[in-house]
């Protein structure tokens, strides 16, 4: 009698107790996406959305959910039951920018997320109007110093902003800054000669400098990408020695998501990541594949919300 009781109670305990890695999935997941169908972290998401699907042996619904510069979707994953059922694939923009960018958000980057996976990080170059009589960055610097009140600079995101506004405010230079609602528009203005310069990714502005429409002069990552290895990186300009600002795709959970749980889909991420065919389809973003372990992804979280702060300080940007 005495063990039968005992046998119930464990199968009570068992049935109690959340689903561990060895159970989950048992039915779909829901993927949100801080950011319209068809934005480039929508197609990334898909990407690996459908290399989930594909290892766990359920269905991986992305569900995006866009609107003030990601806020919308963060809350909402957030709030999400911590049940490994519900994923956020997000990026600088929420967990780097806005938390100095706006003087109040409603949700925490750190406290409220459990970090899953890294999965790219993206570099983004500083362009011009090929008909500006310069080619280096401190040329650059030289001709806006020269002309004062000509030298205009156009972004349409919040790392174009704050790349953008950095360079400028550490050259010591003024420029006229002109906001756009994306960085197409930017790039477009930038061709047209409207605005002297613009920050644009490597996978939009490659094909524009590869046909002589804009002239690159400077890649945001602290040493030069193999993916433009001719390109030199901004800090190595004289006097801009350790500049680093770079846009970044990763994926997280709710906060309180079973460590087994976020471990196993860690694990799917990092194999996923070193498929050959998928390593392909990063590079056609022009970005760099990111592996690494949630405790990685964690540390990385918190040194880029230190590194985004100091950067969006120094260019005197101020919270809306």
């Amino acid at each position: 009698m005495k063990s039968l009781l005992v046998a119930a109670a464990a199968a009570l305990i068992a049935t109690a107790a959340p689903a561990s890695a060895q159970t989950y999935p048992n039915g779909p997941i829901t993927l949100i996406v801080p950011f319209a169908a068809g934005s480039g972290t929508d197609a990334v998401a898909r990407i690996v959305g459908q290399k989930l699907g594909e290892r766990l042996k359920q269905p991986v619904v992305v569900d995006n959910k866009p609107g003030a510069s990601a806020q919308i979707g963060a809350q909402a994953a957030a709030k999400a039951k911590p049940d490994g059922y519900t994923l956020f694939m997000t990026t600088n923009t929420s967990h780097s920018a806005n938390p100095y960018l706006f003087k109040k958000i409603n949700y925490d980057p750190v406290k409220d997320f459990a970090p899953v996976a890294n999965v790219m990080r993206i570099p983004v170059i500083i362009v011009v109007d090929p008909k500006l009589p310069v080619r280096t960055l401190a040329e650059l610097v030289a001709y806006a110093k020269a002309n004062p009140g000509k030298v205009s600079f156009g972004y349409g995101n919040s790392i174009g902003q704050v790349v953008g506004a950095s360079f400028a405010r550490r050259s010591g230079i003024e420029v006229i800054t002109v906001p756009y609602k994306s960085t197409p528009q930017a790039i477009t203005d930038t061709i047209g000669g409207q605005v002297s310069y613009s920050v644009a990714d490597m996978a939009s502005g490659q094909q524009f400098v590869k046909s002589g429409q804009l002239r690159a002069l400077g890649v945001s990552s602290l040493k030069r990408s193999p993916l433009m290895p001719e390109l030199p990186a901004i800090a190595e300009t004289p006097g801009l020695e350790g500049f680093e600002v770079i846009a970044w795709v990763a994926l997280f959970a709710p906060a309180g998501t079973p460590k087994d749980v976020v471990d196993k889909l860690n694990a799917v991420v990092r194999r996923s990541l070193d498929k050959p065919e998928i390593k392909d389809k990063i590079a056609g973003f022009a970005s760099e594949p990111a592996p690494g372990s949630p405790e990685d992804l964690a540390a990385f979280v918190r040194e880029q919300l230190v590194s985004w702060g100091k950067s969006i300080k120094e260019a005197g940007i101020q919270p809306e």
